[in-house]
């Protein structure tokens, strides 16, 4: 019999998010009205980005139409990473209609603010400084209780992406004064109904659903590596990996094919899981918030120019080779480095492999490594980083 000093080599802790549903090869139209029908919403606000708005007959003109006089309004002003001001407009357009639900249509960086638009919304924060006190940090001595009201306003996401931000209930919001990317996290920020339909990603430009598609290989990759997976979560990572790596090709194969669309998202979801488990990424994800919120690269492309060169760096050591060799087996080629694998990925998706097609100079170099210590993925990378000097020679490997 084990006594409760004993412990077993797979113990361990799997966080389960607050979602009540996720709706898959479902028109969004259907599957956004059965969720205000279940939840008896009666005016619902649309978030998302001016990107969207530009269609004729997308994904969010689709909802507008089907949500009838449902509709309460659309609030379509936010940009990329998140920025604060965003999520306060965002929550005050929300207060003016008096919105019940909000159902954000888009990627990463709506998803994000939607999420963080419910704490504004909650606590009444109506200027980007109000949040500061709620922002989640490791070390920082912040993350005063957020806490919701007895019937508070829930989100559902419709994802035009493979960022995968609607499998968490952490919220990524950017400090414009600091260029500082800052995470704020609830249980109920978790969207009450995550809605995949392939069909919402036919209109996502080829260049930002490839990119957010290496974002979700990303996860896969470093929440396998990371010292903290489990046998519950490698199942989960590998699988993700795996139908990443033959829906991604087969869309720009045949791009108008919604079967290996909805095979990537079934594949990012797969991927997240862990990370929104509890499983840490590691230093690409770190650094490529650096790049993200200081030098104002692509959320997907920060993964694209960093997974390679985190890989081949953290390969030195022993431990995590023999994990990459199983990343290598579920990409099909076992005798291949797991970073050629992955760096083959990028370039047949077109996408950039190199911090210098990002826009990044060398004289940043030294910017990204000094801000990249102050992220915790950094901070718990599989093969330590111990200093700036570690970061540079990453970066180097990226150049």
């Amino acid at each position: 019999m084990r006594t409760a000093q004993q412990s077993l080599p797979h113990a361990g802790t799997f966080h389960v998010t607050a979602h009540e549903r996720v709706v898959f090869g479902m028109p969004a139209e259907q599957a956004v009205l059965a969720e205000v029908e279940r939840c008896g919403a009666r005016r619902v606000l649309l978030s998302s980005t001016r990107s969207l708005t530009r269609l004729e007959s997308g994904p969010l003109q689709r909802l507008e139409k089907a949500l009838g006089t449902r509709h309460a309004g659309t609030f379509a002003a936010i940009r990329s990473h998140s920025p604060r001001e965003d999520v306060v407009a965002g929550a005050n357009a929300a207060r003016e209609v008096e919105a019940d639900l909000i159902v954000a249509v888009g990627g990463g960086s709506v998803i994000d603010a939607t999420k963080a638009m419910l704490l504004c919304l909650w606590h009444g924060l109506d200027a980007p400084e109000a949040m500061e006190p709620y922002r989640s940090g490791f070390d920082r001595g912040y993350n005063r209780a957020i806490v919701q009201p007895a019937d508070p306003v829930r989100m559902v996401s419709v994802s035009t992406t493979l960022s995968a931000s609607e499998f968490t209930d952490s919220a990524g919001i950017t400090h414009v004064p600091t260029n500082t990317k800052q995470s704020f996290r609830h249980r109920l920020f978790a969207p009450r109904c995550v809605i995949l339909d392939p069909a919402a990603t036919l209109d996502t430009p080829d260049w930002l659903l490839f990119s957010t598609g290496i974002r979700a290989v990303d996860h896969a990759v470093e929440t396998y590596c990371s010292p903290r997976a489990s046998l519950v979560t490698e199942a989960l990572s590998l699988l993700g990996l795996k139908l990443l790596h033959r829906a991604l090709p087969a869309i720009k194969h045949n791009p108008r094919d919604l079967a290996p669309r909805l095979e990537a998202q079934i594949g990012m979801w797969q991927a997240i899981a862990p990370s929104a488990a509890g499983v840490p990424t590691g230093a690409s994800h770190g650094i490529g918030y650096v790049l993200g919120s200081t030098f104002g690269v692509a959320h997907g492309h920060t993964s694209c120019v960093m997974l390679p060169a985190v890989l081949q760096w953290n390969a030195e050591v022993e431990a995590n080779a023999g994990r990459q060799a199983a990343l290598s087996e579920a990409m099909g080629a076992p005798a291949r480095a797991a970073s050629e694998l992955v760096k083959a990925l990028i370039a047949d998706l077109d996408q950039p492999v190199t911090l210098r097609a990002v826009g990044l100079k060398r004289e940043d170099l030294d910017e990204v490594a000094r801000r990249a210590l102050g992220y915790h993925p950094v901070k718990v990378n599989p093969r330590p980083v111990a200093s700036e000097a570690d970061v540079k020679q990453i970066l180097e490997l990226a150049w």
